[in-house]
């Protein structure tokens, strides 16, 4: 297989920070390669050093003869006065590159080619840059997290766009269902050096457990002749002499073998403390716009208690807007948002938080609490706690400065968590992780007593985390799905074309409605009547699966299961009806 790239022993510290050492691997033609590996061991100074950007201690990297790199930086840099199609490529007028340069802006939702750079916000240069290496056509694509700032739609057509054709590729992204689906080989860079998985990141997960089991075999094993060793050097020093000095030797090696560490990621952090009462946050038919764009419109929400929610959308659909509404940093057009009075929020937002950049990792969370309580008489300190999320006891006494931009993510999101919320509210949290972070804040999600809201465009981690989802689709239009992501992705996919055609009819004639504001709105007696039916609705719920559970348990006597019996079909009937009611009510509150 022809090799693009070759690397052989490459080395690189920052004074004692050994980042890797003594490195090898190589890339050939039409492979796709995924770089994985925790926030801060070097996974963007690597592809730094591998574009020429920056350099390293010791080692060979050979390319090539004339093979064409494009590289995307994970926060790329413009010409602030250069307009977005100059900042793309030079053009030179050519009316083909001009025209293949504006269909692949438009699909990565760019669409004013003559706008200055200056006033693009950060994604928006992230896209630029991506359009920028796609145009270039190069041999070799080198990417640096390439979903960050994408929403869904886009990162569905870049998928498609990378995995068509024989493209090569090297990539880092904690994107892990983009991972699967387009990587067919994984380099894992940890403990100082790499390893390599031929298959896809599911491939990966099963090599990578079977690798750390073999070594935690290793580990344990060595331990136990460690002992053995010990107790033989102890018991006879007068057997050091010429014949006894290869053990001696091998004593130590031994030694240093068993003290080795694994991380254990597997402990779950569970927040059992945390209270919050039965009334969370009820959305009084809010509305938002910005001049001419519609946000929300008259937009009705009872949130349940315990409930964990998803919300997805393309970009500039108000997602974002939606969550700084709740949390009262933008004020409502009309309606009202009714918080009880237990939640406490915490909230973690894309813009993230100025760290006083002379303070040391440990007192940034100390200024916050010396520990977070876990309930029954349990508590981590804040050491505990980052070390919890994957900061080492060296680490947290580094100087915030020196952190990774994903080691600050990292720590933003210990400073939210810290605070002990009962309501998380967690704005693009993804961003910047690594995946094994992911996994803890995953579990960590799945463990918490509260409530909890996310923001996110990685599929994976949705999935996993939430119960149902609001999908904003623009122009006010909300709809609320009960299931996750990839649930409502395949509920999308069986729908025939025609009920596409007449959903699409109806979202324009709803939008044109909402547009002229001439919809028909409840009634207040109508309002009640919704509020109470919901109320009701529960209750009747509950009654039915106290019974069902009753008649499944086989405690009852004849009587009560007779009684019990009876009932069942009368709350069959209420509840039909009660629902049936309800939906119709619905229709007018969306």
């Amino acid at each position: 297989m022809n090799a693009y790239l070759d690397v052989q022993n490459l080395t690189k510290t920052f004074g004692a920070l050994t980042l890797f050492e003594h490195i090898s691997f190589s890339i050939a033609e039409g492979q796709h390669v995924g770089l994985v590996a925790k926030n801060g061991v070097g996974k963007s100074t690597l592809l730094s050093i591998l574009t020429g950007h920056e350099g390293y201690d010791e080692g060979e990297i050979t390319y090539r003869r004339d093979l064409r790199i494009g590289y995307l930086e994970q926060a790329p840099h413009f010409n602030p006065d250069e307009s977005v199609l100059d900042a793309c490529f030079n053009h030179k007028g050519d009316a083909e590159k001009v025209l293949r340069a504006k269909q692949v802006l438009t699909q990565l939702k760019i669409s004013d080619l003559n706008q200055p750079m200056s006033q693009l916000s950060g994604g928006q240069q992230k896209r630029v840059a991506l359009a920028n290496v796609l145009l270039t056509e190069p041999d070799l694509l080198i990417l640096d997290e390439p979903t960050n700032h994408l929403d869904l739609d886009m990162i569905e057509w870049l998928e498609g766009y990378l995995t068509r054709g024989n493209k090569t590729l090297l990539m880092v992204t904690h994107d892990r269902f983009f991972l699967d689906r387009v990587c067919d080989i994984i380099l894992e860079l940890d403990d100082h050096t790499i390893y390599s998985y031929r298959g896809n990141y599911a491939y990966y997960l099963e090599k990578r457990q079977h690798r750390i089991d073999v070594a935690r075999a290793e580990i344990l094993r060595a331990n136990n002749l460690y002992r053995r060793e010990l107790e033989w050097m102890r018991r006879m020093p007068q057997a050091r002499g010429h014949k006894a000095k290869y053990r001696e030797d091998a004593f130590y090696e031994l030694e240093q073998r068993a003290k080795r560490r694994i991380e254990e990621r597997q402990m779950r952090l569970k927040s059992s403390n945390v209270y919050i009462g039965s009334k969370i946050f009820e959305c009084q038919y809010v509305s938002k716009s910005f001049d001419d764009k519609v946000m929300l419109k008259d937009f009705y929400y009872n949130f349940a208690r315990f409930e964990k929610m998803g919300i997805v959308g393309n970009n500039g659909t108000g997602k974002s807007t939606f969550l700084k509404l709740l949390l009262g940093l933008e004020p409502v057009d009309s309606g009202r948002f009714d918080i009880g009075e237990t939640v406490r929020f915490g909230y973690f937002s894309q813009e993230g938080l100025q760290f006083d950049e002379q303070q040391k990792v440990i007192d940034v969370v100390r200024d916050i609490a010396d520990y977070i309580d876990l309930g029954g008489g349990r508590h981590f300190s804040a050491s505990q706690f980052l070390q919890h999320f994957q900061f080492s006891p060296e680490q947290q006494y580094n100087y915030v400065y020196k952190l990774s931009g994903g080691e600050r993510r990292k720590l933003y999101l210990c400073t939210v968590l810290m605070r002990n919320p009962n309501f998380l509210v967690l704005d693009e949290p993804t961003n910047d992780l690594d995946i094994s972070t992911l996994q803890i804040l995953e579990e960590y999600l799945s463990d918490f007593p509260g409530c909890v809201i996310v923001v996110s465009h990685d599929r994976y981690f949705m999935d996993k985390v939430v119960d149902h989802l609001l999908v904003f689709k623009g122009d006010g239009v909300i709809k609320d799905f009960p299931g996750n992501y990839t649930q409502y992705r395949e509920w999308c996919g069986l729908r025939s074309k025609e009920d596409q055609k007449d959903d699409d009819k109806q979202e324009k004639r709803q939008k044109r409605e909402y547009r002229n504001a001439d919809k028909r709105k409840m009634t207040y007696k109508e309002k009640t009547e919704f509020a109470r039916l919901e109320t009701e609705i529960a209750e009747l719920e509950e009654e039915k699966q106290k019974i069902e559970a009753a008649l499944c348990g086989g405690t009852s006597d004849v009587e009560q299961i007779t009684e019990m019996s009876k009932r069942l079909p009368i709350l069959n009937d209420e509840l039909d009806e009660k629902s049936m009611r309800w939906l119709e009510l619905s229709e007018l509150a969306e």
